[in-house]
């Protein structure tokens, strides 16, 4: 959700979530003074859920279905500020510098054909595990190749980004401007390994079209 942003329509309530607001509600008429301990609370309401009767959790789904109908209703004539897409995520520019991959996901990309072909039988994920055991046995020497293929990756991407902003491709810095706090550090840092993880995703796709 766009921080700060009041014209968002409120997310739709699952069943479970409704069922949970009014256990809740229920035990704060019958215990008022009685302050809920939140992880028992939720072990509770997971059971009490759980041994519902299909036709007990029905008026549940009936409320979660009118909610979702009011909820798909709003989004229709929500227009979320310039820049940002319906899902609160800032939209990425097209033609801005792909960020380059760690030594890690150099090494995945390198080695991924190999250990698929020797075991075409495991999943994405079971391959994305075994790469990792094999990143995690490799020494610091064995590691230097893909660290320095990564540094290399790394400078090309910085060079890329300056004359992408030279072109007004991004908005700049105005002189004296504060370079942002650690949290829009540790922010970008999290952009990062989001654009690898969607590299490895890219990357396994096209192992599945060559196939």
């Amino acid at each position: 959700m766009v921080k700060g942003d009041a014209n968002k329509p409120k997310g739709k309530t699952s069943a479970y979530a409704f069922f949970v607001q009014t256990y809740r509600d229920e035990h704060k008429r019958k215990s008022p003074d009685v302050p809920i301990n939140f992880s028992e609370f939720s072990k509770k309401c997971s059971e009490r859920w759980k041994s519902l009767s299909a036709s007990e959790k029905s008026k549940f789904e009936d409320m979660a279905k009118v909610d979702k109908a009011r909820y798909d209703n709003e989004m229709k004539s929500y227009v979320p500020p310039k820049g940002v897409g319906k899902t609160g995520r800032k939209k990425k520019d097209p033609n801005a510098p792909k960020r380059p991959p760690s030594a890690f996901f150099v090494f995945c990309s390198e080695h991924r054909p190999t250990v698929r072909s020797e075991n075409p039988n495991l999943s994405i994920g079971e391959i994305a595990k075994k790469l990792g055991e094999m990143w995690s046995k490799q020494s610091l020497s064995d590691r230097a190749p893909f660290e320095q293929k990564a540094v290399k990756l790394r400078e090309k991407y910085e060079k890329d980004v300056a004359a992408y902003r030279a072109g007004g491709g991004a908005s700049k810095r105005g002189p004296g401007r504060p370079t942002g706090s650690t949290k829009k550090a540790q922010a970008d840092d999290d952009d990062d390994d989001d654009d690898e993880e969607e590299d490895e995703d890219e990357e396994e796709d096209d192992d599945d079209d060559d196939e």
